[in-house]
């Protein structure tokens, strides 16, 4: 099987921001992706995600999303401004709609019904990635974790869209959780002892995986069948070495608590 890495550490909590914590690295070519969602407050993570600076090299909203990105900048809105926003624009607000258009974005009307507002911003992000031949490292994805359950399970739904689109990691963050997808063969997740949360899991969604084996966790597998109905692997802990390693035979959703970027 093929060898796969996602690279928590060097991938995105720890790359993303320089060692200080004083902001963006700007060796890491990212993309930002903001969907619908409410913001009441903006926690360390989501400041570190709407920072201004050079390395998001692709930003944009998913329709109403920028509602959500409008109304958290305050008087910070130039800090961050999507290179596109797309959906089929029956949540963004009018007054949210002129400013972006003024300020630049490109507005792109996405009508298909058998996607999701994600999945159809995600093809456009990579899209205008190769039109543009433009290097991205990962795509980093805020919101689309919380409210209706049907929704919650089309963001990890779009996970799996992405396969056959892109090798690059894609990251969802909603609050303190964090969710990616590993494929098939054998992953490396590395995470700064200062970032771990308290809990993760490992989720077989849309199919099982007969074969998982694992280190690093406080409860490993070994060679185990993870399916729904049988054993699922929730309320986990990663252990003080901060490398978890993941071997699998079908693909599996990741997801750790973030508690915040220092």
């Amino acid at each position: 099987m093929k060898s796969a890495h996602v690279l928590v550490r060097d991938g995105f909590l720890y790359r993303m921001t320089t060692r200080d914590g004083g902001g963006l690295n700007p060796e890491v070519n990212f993309s930002r992706l903001l969907l619908n969602m409410i913001i009441c407050r903006l926690c360390p993570t989501h400041h570190v995600f709407f920072s201004a600076g050079p390395s998001a090299v692709i930003r944009a909203c998913a329709d109403g999303g920028a509602n959500a990105l409008y109304k958290c900048m305050g008087n910070s809105r130039d800090r961050f401004i999507p290179d596109f926003i797309s959906g089929d624009f029956d949540s963004i607000e009018k007054a949210v709609e002129e400013y972006y258009k003024e300020k630049g974005s490109d507005f792109i009307k996405t009508p298909d019904q058998d996607h999701t507002d994600f999945t159809k911003a995600l093809q456009l992000l990579l899209q205008r990635a190769r039109d543009h031949n433009t290097k991205i490292d990962m795509v980093v994805t805020l919101g689309g974790l919380s409210g209706r359950f049907d929704q919650i399970l089309a963001s990890v739904n779009t996970l799996y869209h992405a396969r056959p689109l892109t090798n690059l990691p894609v990251y969802v963050i909603h609050g303190s959780s964090l969710i990616c997808l590993l494929r098939e063969g054998k992953s490396t997740i590395r995470v700064d002892k200062d970032l771990q949360g308290s809990w993760c899991g490992l989720i077989p969604v849309g199919e099982p995986c007969h074969h998982v084996t694992t280190s690093g966790l406080k409860w490993n597998l070994s060679d185990a069948q993870l399916k729904f109905g049988t054993l699922v692997s929730t309320s986990n802990k990663m252990d003080e070495s901060g490398v978890v390693t993941v071997e699998t035979d079908a693909p599996l959703v990741w997801t750790m608590e973030v508690p915040g970027l220092k």
